[in-house]
């Protein structure tokens, strides 16, 4: 069978991308791998919180090989990935106003703290009020969205604020409004998404920053090995054992 035209220019399209982000987001990656970096440095913890398909790479740091130890999922009980029956709920949830101070209020984040907030739109009232509130409780915020978002459709929070606007550092993901790469003659809605692809790439880049960051200066990065690798559930082990208080998906 002869190779796929629309999967080789998906595979295009998402490598622009990626190479689109190296070139223009650099030093916001350096910037939100020191700020992680320095929280680690200084006893705090790290948070991830994403709804809907932005949990996916919200989930890809947290109890990752290679990964921070210290990474948390925040969670919104029925906006994590499409677990909710129906799924379209969970698109509701994020409209929801005060949902995102309850769930903080309920969580171990405290001031000092980090909190990674993914949404590619950045319009629903769920991130922006997380942002919000959790700059007000002293927790710095690292905001990954498409920027696009905010000139091209409006904020469905009440302020008309989006994601970006309540940040300490933005990463902007570069995908286009409606997050869809290709289009074809005979097929109706533009389809094949690259969000997922590059906001992952964004945070474990960002991972990885903070790593760097560690090292230069004198700190061993509290990093996770795989459990299919011989010594890796021991070593795993240790880690949860010496940052224990500050990992919350392990209790």
């Amino acid at each position: 069978m002869s190779e796929s035209k629309l999967a080789g220019q998906f595979f295009d399209a998402a490598i622009g991308l990626l190479q689109r982000v190296r070139a223009e987001e650099s030093a916001s990656i350096a910037a939100a791998g020191a700020a992680i970096a320095d929280a680690v440095a200084a006893d705090g913890r790290l948070f991830a919180f994403g709804a809907g398909h932005s949990s996916l790479p919200a989930q890809d740091v947290v109890y990752r090989a290679g990964g921070l130890a210290l990474m948390n999922l925040l969670a919104v009980p029925g906006a994590v990935g499409v677990d909710v029956m129906p799924a379209t709920l969970g698109s509701a949830l994020e409209r929801v106003d005060g949902l995102a101070g309850a769930v903080l209020d309920s969580s171990p984040a405290r001031a000092g703290d980090v909190l990674v907030i993914i949404s590619l739109s950045g319009r629903n009232a769920l991130p922006v009020e997380m942002a919000m509130n959790a700059r007000a409780l002293g927790l710095t915020v690292i905001g990954v969205t498409s920027v696009a978002y905010a000139h091209e459709t409006r904020s469905r929070h009440a302020s008309g604020a989006f994601l970006k606007d309540h940040c300490d550092i933005v990463l902007d993901s570069k995908i286009a409004v409606g997050d869809a790469e290709l289009t074809h003659k005979e097929i109706e809605a533009p389809f094949a998404p690259a969000s997922t692809v590059v906001t992952c790439a964004l945070m474990q880049a960002t991972m990885a920053a903070a790593a760097e960051r560690l090292v230069e200066q004198g700190i061993e990065p509290p990093l996770l090995r795989s459990g299919n690798v011989d010594g890796g559930h021991e070593w795993n082990g240790r880690m949860m054992d010496q940052y224990a208080e500050r990992i919350f998906f392990h209790r």
